[in-house]
């Protein structure tokens, strides 16, 4: 009852509590999770966040971030087989996810309660079906959002347990709408705002990479946090000999980052803080994921290459980018650099394609949520 009130009370108000529910695996979920508390914050809502995998029980959270690092960074062709044959969208019965899920569903509707929230929002698939289930079961009071942070919706996404979907593109929110029959729509990508305006700090990062390679597109490689990647140093390598200056996102591979540091003409970065002033001093990105780099260089103007696409989602994803025109998808190292050449250079290619990638953020997905509890549609 007191819970209640308290809820009626901030509904006057129009102030919300938000509790997020992310997962550290890799970066991309919690990079999001942050944007959308900010946004909330700056708004005068409240806002929680939390990480699913630290919800279940005895360790099993960092095992499982174990097991598929070790997997997408040693033998990422067996992750690609389990996507391919389990989770790709029409494949096969699928494998539920729940059972995993409510191992976490007492401490997340504790922690619901405890916050007081008004609405929870997964942005991470195993989430998803966690909100779903405790929603189908009434154990979660408050309506429960998933926002889809992957261009291809693979199928642990959908549990037809949640209130609404919020998805990248329309073909997205419609492949919700036919899976699950739910509402879903597209507000398109979470990124922060420093991505969408170029500041100062992109001349301080084009003056101190192109110091000895003047005249040179600056060209950056994305690996991940995890470093993840196939034939980084080779890739970068030949870019190098074909007069661009690639710059390596080694995230927090250090090894990585070593084997490349005696490639010429190469530019191997680790963790980076800035990074809507380095996107700001390149002409374009090489991605392997379609990931959360992926949509920041789009916010940022960066026309994206796909090339060397991870195994399952990330290959799936870099598809899709590619088919909604949105980058273009090198097949082999000739057509890396036939695509690199054409969109680093001044003119319509690149122009069109910019234009096209900043297209895609259409709403603001915290905003969203926050209307369709004040209008009850949830």
């Amino acid at each position: 009852m007191v819970a209640a009130g308290a809820r009626a009370l901030r509904s006057a108000q129009e102030s919300r509590r938000i509790l997020i529910v992310s997962a550290s695996m890799g970066a991309g979920h919690d990079t999001v999770a942050t944007e959308l508390a900010r946004r909330a914050r700056e708004r005068g809502h409240e806002a929680h966040i939390v990480d699913v995998l630290g919800l279940l029980p005895h360790g099993m959270g960092a095992g499982l971030r174990r097991s598929y690092r070790l997997a997408v960074r040693h033998v990422p062709w067996a992750y690609g087989i389990l996507y391919d044959t389990f989770l790709r969208r029409g494949t096969g019965r699928r494998p539920s996810g729940v059972p995993l899920a409510r191992l976490a569903g007492d401490r997340l509707t504790e922690l619901a309660d405890r916050t007081g929230a008004d609405v929870v929002v997964a942005v991470f698939h195993l989430a998803a079906q966690l909100t779903g289930h405790l929603r189908s079961r009434g154990q979660l009071r408050v309506p429960s959002a998933v926002f889809v942070i992957d261009f291809a919706v693979h199928r642990q996404w959908l549990h037809p347990g949640n209130d609404r979907y919020l998805c990248l593109t329309d073909e997205a929110a419609y492949q919700v709408r036919q899976d699950i029959a739910l509402p879903a729509e597209a507000t398109g990508p979470v990124v922060a705002p420093e991505f969408f305006t170029a500041t100062p700090a992109a001349a301080l990062w084009s003056r101190c990479l192109t110091r000895h390679a003047s005249g040179r597109p600056l060209v950056v490689l994305s690996a991940g946090a995890w470093g993840a990647g196939s034939r980084l140093p080779v890739t970068a390598g030949l870019l190098a000999a074909r007069g661009f200056l690639p710059v390596v996102l080694c995230g927090r591979d250090e090894r990585l980052r070593s084997s490349l540091s005696g490639v010429p003409g190469v530019r191997a970065l680790g963790w980076v803080t800035d990074m809507p002033g380095l996107m700001h001093a390149a002409r374009a990105l090489v991605d392997n994921a379609a990931g959360q780099t992926a949509v920041q260089a789009l916010a940022a103007g960066l026309p994206v290459v796909g090339y060397r696409p991870l195994p399952g989602h990330g290959a799936d994803g870099v598809r899709r980018m590619a088919a909604l025109g949105l980058s273009d998808i090198a097949a082999d190292e000739a057509d890396l650099v036939i695509s690199l050449g054409r969109l680093t250079a001044a003119g319509p290619d690149r122009e069109r394609r910019i234009a096209h990638g900043r297209a895609l953020f259409r709403r603001d997905a915290l905003a969203r949520v926050v209307e369709l509890l004040d209008t009850a549609v949830m």
